[in-house]
């Protein structure tokens, strides 16, 4: 075991976007294993702004160890630059630790990987979570208001996602920040079952006992839609973009990634589904 996978060193944890999804999941785990959580957000107590890079240095100040989350995505342009800097930065804080959330089957995610692993130059402590699409999409945030209205509009056409719960990819993370053995590793989390949006639809129907249908549109559909909700033009044809090319099959295969970490077998999709949408305040 080397010393930068020492539990006792990760005293302290900056968790960046700490009011994400799962940020918030992430932070509460650490906090209920004893962690000193310094949690990072725009508006938060601990200041952190992807932003603004002169926030990530007083941030990271004093921290052990970090669990990396950018914003919007690894894959968004400017996220390269983002990471080498904040590996810089990270490196100069004497950070020993770096959990780093990512996407699956995304090129430029991948890219902005290897940027702060370089930049760090601490490659045996860091750990790369890549995950599969959340659950949770469909309870909260925008997604989450269309299955209110009964109605899950996206352009995924018939293509199966293996659904990852949240809360076990916060387990997932939390373990490797907290046990060792972790250090150097890239885990591929997904859940245990491909479905695709007319199934996901239907479970949750199930669930809550009303009708809720998924209608496929285009990628430009819904970037125009994604403009209704307040995005820039720009960004919301990048967003379009990038789910049109992560829904196109490539990524519709389960990995055992959080039984690797966890020892169990991970949630799935329905079991979510029943705790989120049974019962009278479905």
């Amino acid at each position: 075991m080397t010393t930068n996978e020492n539990t006792e060193q990760n005293n302290t944890v900056l968790v960046t976007a700490a009011s994400g999804k799962t940020g918030r999941r992430v932070a509460e785990r650490l906090a209920a294993h004893g962690v000193d959580v310094r949690a990072g957000s725009r508006k938060g107590e601990v200041r952190f702004d992807w932003e603004d890079e002169g926030s990530w240095g007083p941030a990271l100040a004093g921290a052990d160890a970090a669990y990396v989350t950018y914003y919007p995505d690894l894959a968004a342009p400017g996220a390269v630059d983002a990471m080498r800097t904040f590996g810089r930065t990270a490196r100069e804080q004497g950070l020993t630790r770096l959990v780093l959330l990512s996407g699956r089957g995304e090129p430029e995610a991948v890219e902005a990987e290897s940027a702060l692993r370089e930049a760090w130059g601490s490659p045996a402590g860091m750990t790369v979570v890549r995950a599969a699409f959340f659950a949770q999409n469909f309870s909260e945030g925008a997604m989450g208001e269309g299955v209110a209205a009964g109605e899950i509009a996206f352009p995924a056409g018939d293509t199966a996602e293996p659904w990852v719960d949240a809360d076990d990819l916060a387990d997932v993370v939390v373990a490797t920040l907290t046990e060792p053995g972790h250090g150097g590793e890239v885990y591929d989390v997904t859940g245990p079952r491909l479905l695709t949006f007319a199934e996901v639809a239907a479970e949750i129907g199930r669930a809550a006992g009303r009708e809720v249908r998924y209608v496929p549109v285009t990628v430009e559909q819904y970037a125009s839609a994604l403009q209704g909700f307040g995005l820039p033009e720009a960004e919301a044809q990048w967003l379009a973009d990038l789910f049109g090319t992560l829904l196109d099959g490539h990524n519709a295969t389960t990995t055992d990634g959080v039984r690797t970490v966890l020892g169990r077998e991970a949630r799935d999709f329905r079991t979510f589904a029943e705790e989120v949408w049974a019962g009278p305040a479905s």
